[in-house]
């Protein structure tokens, strides 16, 4: 139970205790002083693409550029600044760090500037400039995001929550946790291409899940959707009865695992690819 305490009092308190656990006097009174900040106040921190599409939902682990954790930057503001884009400077003493900046990895690696050198190897002053050479006027990176997108293409923001509600962006949970940045819930850990539930509220609601897969819909849904509805208005009037089947075996059975159920579509869409064959060889027997 004490462990579990001190967990939490870590969660809250994050890097603001300088590394020695606050008694539990001076835990209360951070609480009064910096939770009613934290909770009207909180910054919501992304890694965005030409498209906008969140790709990388900052947390209190990231790393910046400047190697530091995203929890190691200042995230508390009794007042948010006027000035866009707003800077979340590294408290780390002597860092150069101005504000976040976020850099991906290539696997566990850092990512190479144009100037064939790591990113870790180029200052996190204004400009990132290189340490290594001197032909580098600046850190540029051409890795490819999961998103198809160029690195340098990208930009990290740093914005309130009235900005993301107004552009339709999940917002969460009101949370006293410390640098949350943008996390809202386990879909923030995934990738922005990979992310099916942008909001991160959990499982959505039955009659959004048996609704209609459109093509609009995530390409993950497209690609279990099977046939189009051309292809497979065309089968109904060929053949009603497989279509009819192919529907059946669509539809979730009770108790049923999502292994066991992806499973029985692939075995039902090679049941019909083949007797789709067999009909084609039909024909051409005769003539023969």
């Amino acid at each position: 139970m004490k462990e579990d305490c001190q967990f939490l009092q870590k969660r809250i308190v994050g890097e603001d205790d300088g590394g020695k656990l606050f008694t539990p006097e001076e835990y209360e009174q951070y609480k009064k002083r910096v939770l009613p900040i934290r909770l009207q106040n909180r910054l919501y921190v992304s890694w965005r693409s030409p498209t906008g599409m969140d790709c990388k939902l900052v947390g209190p682990e990231t790393p910046c550029f400047c190697t530091h954790r995203y929890k190691q930057h200042k995230t508390d503001f009794e007042v948010i600044p006027k000035e866009r884009p707003i800077s979340v400077p590294c408290k780390v003493s002597r860092c150069l760090c101005r504000s976040f900046n976020f850099v991906p990895l290539n696997g566990t690696q850092p990512i190479r500037c144009r100037c064939k050198h790591f990113a870790d190897q180029h200052s996190p002053a204004p400009g990132f400039p290189c340490e290594t050479c001197s032909k580098c006027s600046g850190f540029h990176s051409c890795f490819t995001c999961g998103c198809g997108q160029p690195t340098y293409a990208h930009e990290t923001v740093v914005e309130t929550k009235e900005e993301r509600l107004a552009q339709g962006k999940p917002v969460g949970q009101d949370v006293p946790y410390a640098a949350m940045g943008g996390l809202t819930g386990f879909s923030s850990l995934a990738e922005g291409y990979m992310r099916l539930d942008d909001s991160g509220i959990g499982a959505p609601s039955a009659e959004l899940l048996n609704a209609p897969v459109t093509s609009t819909d995530h390409l993950f849904l497209r690609a279990f959707e099977g046939p189009s509805s051309s292809i497979g208005a065309q089968s109904q009037l060929t053949d009603g009865g497989a279509s009819t089947a192919m529907q059946v075996s669509r539809l979730r059975r009770p108790e049923e695992d999502d292994m066991a159920y992806f499973e029985r579509q692939y075995q039902a869409r090679l049941k019909q690819e083949k007797a789709a064959k067999q009909k084609g060889k039909g024909p051409a027997s005769l003539k023969n």
